[in-house]
């Protein structure tokens, strides 16, 4: 699943181009929403919300604009959003297509969302009002995202990453690598983690970095194969100190787990990455105190 600053990155290139454009065409190939047509309306602008895509399209202060709605989709497993000039062909099969949205100058094509919906625009919050707090919106807030971290303490630090009801944007990735970072195991209890001011701080500093580039590291190289220090290394040698990286797959609900929460593929079972000579587990590291 795309990380949150993928989105983010998503949804400001469909923003510089569709917004302020009217809308020749659309097409929402969902049965629910096969017979919307949102032609002639004006598009407003796209927003992220943590993992979600929020397009608005009409204007009720503009007269005659039509309705005012939103086009909520979520890119999921395997999403995407294209944008072609006119005439250009399309890089994924027109099966996979789930919107199409044309304007003059743009088509932007949602391949394989895993979710399309059209929303009155007061109906946003049903969506997204239940996400934590935006590591890369102007709703961020450290001690709230601190406070839904820690309010389930037997959870696993990892779960609790990617529960977007604690922090918006967190993929399995980044919270293999903010593990890393923060020199913990995945499955270590939250009250047992040393720093969570630290790790909710550095998950913002590593998408802020990110946000603007298409190749995201967390080592700070952006050379293909040494962006990353863990995260789908299992068997590499560990940067910094040369142990093999390991692998570990384990469900919610497993080791100190439960459930993802909301907009998370609950039953998907997710891979961790950590080396266990700079992660210990806590026995190991009251081992070494002693």
């Amino acid at each position: 699943m795309p990380e949150g600053d993928t989105v983010w990155r998503t949804a400001r290139h469909l923003d510089q181009a569709l917004s302020g454009h009217l809308l020749l065409e659309s097409d929402i190939r969902v049965p629910a929403f096969a017979t919307v047509d949102l032609a002639g309306l004006r598009v407003v602008g796209t927003v992220a919300r943590g993992k979600h895509l929020l397009t608005r399209i009409g204007d009720r202060t503009e007269p005659g604009s039509g309705p005012a709605v939103t086009l909520h989709t979520h890119l999921k497993m395997e999403g995407s959003w294209h944008l072609y000039r006119k005439g250009g062909r399309w890089r994924r099969p027109g099966h996979q297509a789930r919107v199409v949205l044309r304007t003059e100058g743009w088509t932007a094509v949602g391949f394989s969302l895993g979710v399309t919906e059209v929303i009155d625009r007061d109906e946003e919050t049903h969506v997204v009002g239940h996400l934590g707090p935006d590591l890369l919106g102007a709703d961020w807030d450290l001690d709230e995202a601190v406070r839904r971290l820690g309010s389930r303490p037997d959870r696993a630090i990892g779960e609790a990453l990617l529960d977007q009801r604690n922090l918006a944007g967190i993929g399995n990735m980044y919270k293999s690598e903010l593990c890393f970072l923060l020199g913990v195991q995945p499955w270590l209890p939250v009250r047992d983690a040393p720093d969570l001011p630290k790790l909710a701080a550095r998950g913002k500093v590593v998408l802020e970095s990110n946000k603007n580039r298409g190749a995201q590291t967390t080592t700070g190289d952006t050379r293909r194969g040494r962006q990353l220090w863990v995260y789908r290394r299992d068997g590499q040698p560990c940067r910094r100190c040369g142990s093999p990286i390991k692998i570990a797959t384990r469900g919610p609900g497993e080791a100190a787990g439960g459930s993802v929460g909301a907009g998370q593929e609950a039953d998907r079972r997710r891979e961790s990455y950590w080396c266990p000579h700079c992660q210990p587990s806590r026995e190991q590291s009251d081992a070494r105190v002693c």
